[in-house]
C-alpha cells in the first residue's frame, strides 16, 4: 500500500478530509474497507518476523487493520496526539485506559458527575480489583486539592459532564494530578476534539466514545484513546488491546473514518442549534431551570470561555412534577425522538434518572444533581425552528 503522506501545515478541515489516507494498488479515492480478519506472508521466516516485530506489515486484525489505522491515523492529527488507539466502543476506551494505568493498591481520583457506565467502572468494577476509587465533586477545586494531597495513580474526569454538564478545569487539576503523581483521563465526548483539546490543557489520555459525534449519524459503534505518551500508548496500553480483544471493525473504522470528513461542520452547526434552543428555553417560565454552559446562568460559564471553543450540543432543562411530568413531556414529542444515544444529526432526548443513570443509587444522583424532572436533549441539525415548536407544544400541554 502507498500512504498518502500528511502535511502537518495542513489546516483542520483538510486534515479531517484527508488526513491518514492509506490508499491501495488500486489507487482509490474513496478509502478502502479492508474486511479481513487475517494477512498472509511470503514465507514462514517472514510471520515469524513479524510476530518479532522485526518487520513492520499488518499481522491480524485483532491487533491492527489498515481501515482502522487510517481512522486512528486521522482522529490523532485531529487531537494533535503522539498516538491514538482505536476500541470497539466508547466504554472499552474508557476501561482500557484505566485498566492499563491501575493494579491492586493503587488509587484513583474521579469526579462524581460521571455517565453511568463510567460511575460503574470507577465506584463497581475497578474496585474488585484492588483499586481505591475516591469521588469528589469535580467543579471543586477544595476538594480536589484534598483528594491530591495523598499519592495517586490516575485522575479520570468528564467535562463537560454527562448529563448534567458540570465543568471541570482541565489545566489546574492536571497541576494538581502530576504533584501527587497520577495521570489525567479526560472522556471528552461531550466537547469533541473540535471544541476542547484537553492534552493541549495539561492531560494525559483523552478518551472518546466515537458512537457519538464523530460517526453523527447513529450508524456505527466505536472509540479511541490518545495520549502523547509512547510508553504508554505503545506499552501496557497496545498489550492489553491485543490480547484482551476490544478491536475496532473495519466496516465501524470506515464509517467512522467518513463521520471525520463533515465533523466540524456538523459541531458548528450542533452548536448553533443548541445555543439558540437554550435561549429559547430560558423563555418557558414553567421551567425549573435550563443547563447550558453557553448561557450565563451556567456556574461555569467564564471557565467553558475560557477552556472550549463553545459549548457543545447538549441543553438539559429540569420540568415541575418529577418523572410523571418529564415522561408526559417527552411523550408528547412530535419531532424529538426518545433515545440514550447522543451526538446524533436528529434531536434526541433522554431522562437519564430512569435510564442512563438508573443504577445511581438516589444519594448518588442527588449528590450530582440529576433528579427526576431533568430531562437531556442532543440537539441536532434540523431546522431549529422545528426544534423550538416541537419542545413548545410539548412543554405546554
Amino acid at each position: 500500500m502507498s500512504v498518502n503522506k500528511s502535511n502537518p501545515n495542513w489546516r483542520t478541515r483538510t486534515q479531517l478530509v484527508r488526513g491518514g489516507t492509506n490508499r491501495s494498488e488500486f489507487a482509490e479515492t474513496n478509502e478502502a474497507i479492508f474486511i479481513t480478519s487475517g494477512y498472509v506472508y511470503e514465507t514462514a521466516e517472514q510471520a515469524q518476523r513479524a510476530f518479532k516485530n522485526q518487520e513492520e506489515r499488518f499481522i491480524y486484525s485483532r491487533f491492527s487493520n489498515p481501515t482502522v489505522s487510517m481512522f486512528e491515523e486521522r482522529l490523532r492529527l485531529l487531537e494533535e496526539t503522539k498516538s491514538c488507539r482505536a476500541t470497539a466502543t466508547g466504554m472499552a476506551a474508557v476501561w482500557a485506559s484505566l485498566a492499563t494505568l491501575l493494579k491492586t493498591g493503587d488509587r484513583l481520583v474521579a469526579s462524581k458527575a460521571l455517565f453511568g457506565s463510567c460511575h460503574v467502572v470507577c465506584m463497581e468494577l475497578l474496585p474488585k480489583f484492588g483499586v481505591k476509587s475516591i469521588m469528589v465533586n469535580g467543579t471543586s477545586l477544595d476538594e480536589w486539592e484534598q483528594a491530591l494531597s495523598t499519592p495517586t495513580t490516575a485522575v479520570f474526569i468528564e467535562t463537560p459532564s454527562n448529563p448534567q454538564m458540570d465543568l471541570i478545569d482541565i489545566e489546574t487539576v492536571s497541576e494538581l494530578a502530576h504533584k501527587a503523581g497520577a495521570k489525567v483521563v479526560v472522556d471528552n465526548v461531550f466537547a469533541t476534539p473540535i471544541l476542547q483539546k484537553p492534552i493541549e490543557l495539561g492531560a494525559d489520555i483523552v478518551v472518546y466514545s466515537a458512537t457519538k459525534h464523530i460517526d453523527g449519524q447513529g450508524r456505527a459503534m466505536g472509540g479511541a484513546i490518545l495520549t502523547n505518551d509512547l510508553d504508554y500508548a505503545d506499552g501496557d496500553l497496545l498489550q492489553f488491546l491485543r490480547h484482551t480483544g476490544p478491536a475496532l471493525s473495519p466496516f465501524n473504522a470506515w464509517t467512522l473514518l467518513k463521520g471525520l470528513e463533515t465533523l466540524e461542520f456538523r459541531m458548528v452547526q450542533h452548536c448553533a442549534n443548541a445555543r439558540e434552543i437554550a435561549k429559547y428555553l430560558t423563555t418557558i417560565s414553567r421551567l425549573v431551570k435550563v443547563i447550558y454552559p453557553g448561557l450565563k446562568s451556567h456556574p461555569q460559564y467564564d471557565l467553558c470561555k475560557k477552556q472550549m471553543v463553545d459549548a457543545g450540543s447538549i441543553v438539559c432543562f429540569e420540568v415541575e412534577g418529577g418523572i410523571e411530568t418529564a415522561f408526559r413531556v417527552m411523550n408528547s414529542f412530535k419531532l424529538i425522538d426518545i433515545s440514550n444515544n447522543l451526538g446524533d444529526a436528529k434531536s434526541l432526548a433522554t431522562h437519564p434518572a430512569s435510564t442512563t443513570h438508573q443504577r445511581l443509587s438516589q444519594e448518588e444522583r442527588d449528590a450530582v444533581c440529576i433528579n427526576d424532572g431533568l430531562v437531556r436533549i442532543s440537539v441536532g441539525l434540523e431546522d431549529v425552528q422545528d426544534i423550538k415548536e416541537d419542545l413548545g407544544q410539548a412543554l405546554n400541554l
